[in-house]
């Protein structure tokens, strides 16, 4: 078996290659641009894995290496909120553009199954908690809409007889982030600095990278799931116990500091995941921040 995962050098991507490797899938290419890589180099150097330096704007580099393709993997993609502000023609490219051009590169290539990383940033700020994947798509800002416009374009595929399964993943923490809130504070509390929030009322549905990519390993070799697919912990953290906990636990004098909400951003997200329990035999966990000692500890020795 032939598989490609897209964006398989950053933080999602590079844990689901290690899987793939270790499971003895078959032949994994990663394609990523390295604009924003999250592993290291002896990773790049994985048994039966090949790494190309390949973007996914680009339609003609992506034809070269997905002839022979069974499964993809579309990872690649500006992947926060605020990058996609900061840099809304970037966010637009990557992820509408790309998206656009991987499904139609898998389509001609004969591929069987393309699995689609969405976001819960496509549902907005939600009227009512927990969220159904049958609440409407309402995104507020360019990154949500981007992975909404993604979403659509699969569904056209899934009616060119090409299998697409779309998978809405919650804020997903563990080793190797960065850029995002759990390192950001990490780092901050490390250098005794302030933990910026941006308005104390947000709350956040977090799941553990390992849950994240059992759910994708699933949704690609198992059954055809046609439907999107919340991949969530179910349970809301609030962004100040988050911050407190890492201040707790880092042992840091830092203080938190409210520097107001930023309007861009959801407010208050929890997934319903009574259809991943369903279909992907998904799990809720007492504490979906257990593992937060680990990735902490991880994020230390960066």
């Amino acid at each position: 078996m032939r598989i490609v995962v897209t964006g398989g050098a950053g933080f999602i991507g590079g844990h689901l290659v290690e899987r793939l490797a270790e499971m003895d899938a078959g032949q994994i290419v990663v394609l990523d641009n390295l604009r924003r890589p999250c592993i290291s180099d002896s990773q790049f150097s994985l048994d039966g894995v090949t790494f190309l330096q390949v973007d996914v704007r680009d339609r003609v580099a992506l034809a070269e290496t997905m002839r022979g393709c069974n499964v993809v993997f579309h990872l690649a993609a500006q992947s926060n909120v605020m990058g996609a502000v900061y840099d809304a023609d970037y966010a637009f490219s990557s992820n509408v553009t790309g998206t656009f051009n991987v499904l139609r590169v898998a389509a001609s290539a004969g591929v069987k199954r393309v699995v689609f990383t969405s976001s819960r940033e496509v549902y907005g700020d939600p009227k009512r908690l927990p969220v159904r994947e049958t609440s409407p798509l309402l995104p507020k800002n360019g990154y949500g809409a981007s992975k909404a416009a993604g979403e659509v374009y699969c569904r056209a595929a899934a009616h060119e007889d090409m299998e697409t399964v779309i998978l809405r993943l919650a804020n997903v923490y563990g080793p190797r982030d960065r850029d995002r809130v759990i390192p950001l504070f990490a780092r901050a509390a490390r250098l005794g600095s302030p933990l910026t929030v941006y308005g104390g009322s947000q709350v956040l549905d977090f799941i553990w990278i390992d849950s994240v990519v059992d759910a994708m390993v699933k949704a690609a070799f198992g059954p055809w799931i046609r439907e999107p697919i919340n991949i969530a912990s179910g349970k809301g953290v609030t962004v100040l116990e988050l911050a407190g906990r890492i201040v707790q636990l880092t042992g840091s004098s830092s203080p938190v500091h409210n520097a107001g909400r930023r309007q861009q951003e959801v407010g208050r997200f929890v997934a319903d995941i009574t259809y991943a329990r369903k279909v992907l035999g998904m799990s809720s966990p007492e504490d979906p921040l257990e593992h937060l000692p680990e990735v902490l500890s991880c994020l230390a020795g960066q």
